[in-house]
This record gives structure tokens, C-alpha cells and sequence, in this order.
């Protein structure tokens, strides 16, 4: 057997795949980095540690279920393609496929944290094909709310251009610092999404995305919501308004996406695209593509696939 290492040191979780290039079967590992009770994420000093300590783990434990040939390696080495885009989490990954693929004489490929996740949506919903093409994409977690134009590279193999994003809080972020206020643990995306669908046919009324030349603005949902708290609506009804919310905005950055630039595919990435709300929505909407929540939320499978595409079709 031959396989593609994938190495993902996010801000959030440690993840390591094995692609074996010959059936395309992924084996994966992963592990949240651990957040003390009462916080919304952790300093980047903390999360260096933590990965530090979890990723030699990890290893071991998917290396002791499987036997083959490591022919190239692969791992997210900054969060994106924008200009000074860099966060240390990253450097812990990087470190280990470096030194991996000079022990082992095997090349070492290197892609963004948000290449990795496009890439696992398209694994993960089994639309590879599509990254032959341009197409839309939703980069939405705890970092990012970003729309992208991706297009396929020669050299990166995709292209992500950002043509919107939130100009200020992330999805992600928001829906944690509402589930903070509702006493939820974070990161608060599940619980917060199993609230909502207790209200399966409540549809809050009186949202109003914040919108400026496409893109959003997010942070006002966080003020109202803590209204509705103040004002002791049920949690239920707070989750139902911060996801519809969200929805109106994504909706409004996808129309006028395909306006402005026609109309592609859209492909949904990211770990808040693992909310079945929105899923069900946002797929109601624009009939998009959306991956099994093991694919959406931080991983390193779409690194592998990104890796095996480099050291084999290139």
C-alpha cells in the first residue's frame, strides 16, 4: 500500500489522514485542542503546546492500524493565501512534514489551512471533479466567513480568490460567544444547532443583515441576540435568530456573487457547514454541495488529497 500523509495543526484541532493513493480510502485521526471551561478559544502560545503534545499521538495511533509505503507528505502551513496571512498553530505541522520528508527522502508539499478545507468538502461530498472547474465556495468556521472564486492551478492545484467575507466577527465566532451567553460549552456549534431544532418550524422574524459592497457584517447579530437574552426569550428562540441570521447573510453574498460574476457551483466548507440548519437551508436555496460533517469541520484529508494531486498529476 502507498499512502499521502495529511497534517492540519489548526487553531482548533490536530488532525493527521493517510489517502492511500491507490483506492483513494482516507484513514484520519483527529483531536480538539482543549479549551478550560468558561473560555472562547485559546493563545496561540497555548495552542502550539497542545498541538506539540497531540500530534506525535495521533500519529502513533493511526500508524498502529495501518502498514505502507509514505510516498509524499503534505500540511497546511498558514490559514489562507492573503498577503501576511500567518498564525504559529501552523508552524508545528509544517515542522513535522518538513523533517518527515527529509528523514524519509520523500517530497513535502505545503497548502493553505483554507486549500485543506475546500478540498476535504470536495473529497468529503465526492465532487473532486469539480475543482477542475471554477466554482464558488463558502469558507465559513471560527476564523473565516469568506466567499471564494476557485479556480484550478497548476502550481497549487487550486486557487482560492476571497471575493467576500465578514468584516468583522466570523460565524464561527459569533455563534460561540452566543452559545457563551447561553451557558453553552465551547466551541457551542452543536449544542447551539440542537437548540434551534427544537423549533423545527420557528422562523424568527425582523433579521436585517448588516451588508456593505458584498460583504457582511456580523457583530450587530451578537449585540441582538444578547437583547433577546436580556429580554429572557428561550434559548431556543436565541439559537433560531443568531442561525437565521447567519443564513440571510451567506444568502445575500451568494446572490450577489452570481450576479456579479455568473452562475458556478457553490461548494460549502468549513465547520460551521456542519449546522443542519443551515445545511438544509442554504441547499434549499442554491442546491449546493456539503460534505459529511467529519469532512466540513477541521481535518486533514483535504491536505493529502492536495498532496497526492501534487506528487501525482503534476
Amino acid at each position: 500500500m502507498k499512502f499521502v500523509l495529511g497534517i492540519d495543526t489548526s487553531n482548533y484541532t490536530t488532525s493527521v489522514a493517510l489517502l492511500d493513493v491507490e483506492t483513494n480510502i482516507v484513514y484520519q485521526t483527529k483531536r480538539l485542542l482543549p479549551v478550560s471551561s468558561g473560555q472562547l478559544g485559546l493563545r496561540q502560545s497555548d495552542a502550539v503546546f497542545h498541538h506539540t503534545k497531540q500530534l506525535p499521538k495521533l500519529i502513533e495511533d493511526l500508524f498502529q492500524k495501518l502498514a505502507g509505503d509514505i510516498v509524499a507528505i503534505g500540511a497546511s502551513n498558514k490559514p489562507c493565501s492573503k498577503d501576511g496571512s500567518y498564525m504559529p498553530c501552523f508552524l508545528v505541522g509544517e515542522g513535522f512534514a518538513r523533517s518527515f520528508g527529509a528523514i524519509r527522502s520523500i517530497p513535502a508539499y505545503y497548502f493553505t489551512h483554507q486549500q485543506g478545507h475546500i478540498a476535504a468538502a470536495a473529497f468529503g461530498s465526492k465532487q473532486t471533479g469539480m475543482l477542475k472547474n471554477p466554482f464558488f465556495a463558502f469558507h465559513i468556521s471560527g476564523g473565516t466567513t469568506d466567499l471564494l472564486l476557485v479556480k484550478p492551478d497548476r502550481d497549487t492545484i487550486i486557487q482560492c480568490q476571497c471575493i467576500a467575507s465578514s468584516l468583522d466577527l466570523k460565524a464561527g465566532q459569533l455563534i460561540d460567544r452566543v452559545g457563551g451567553k447561553l451557558g453553552l460549552d465551547f466551541p457551542a456549534g452543536p449544542a447551539l444547532d440542537n437548540l434551534a431544532n427544537t423549533l423545527p418550524d420557528y422562523q424568527p422574524k425582523g433579521i436585517r443583515p448588516s451588508i456593505e459592497n458584498g460583504n457582511c457584517h456580523l457583530s450587530g447579530i451578537e449585540n441582538q441576540c444578547q437583547k433577546l437574552i436580556e429580554e429572557q426569550k428561550p434559548a431556543n428562540e436565541v439559537a433560531n435568530f443568531c442561525l437565521y441570521s447567519i443564513l440571510e447573510a451567506i444568502s445575500f453574498m451568494a446572490r450577489e456573487a452570481v450576479e456579479k460574476y455568473g452562475d458556478y457551483p457553490f461548494l460549502f466548507a468549513g465547520g460551521v457547514m456542519s449546522n443542519t440548519l443551515l445545511k438544509e437551508k442554504l441547499t434549499q436555496r442554491f442546491h449546493g454541495f456539503f460534505s459529511d460533517p467529519v469532512y466540513s469541520s477541521d481535518n486533514a484529508v483535504g491536505i493529502a488529497w492536495l498532496a497526492s494531486q501534487k506528487e501525482f498529476l503534476i
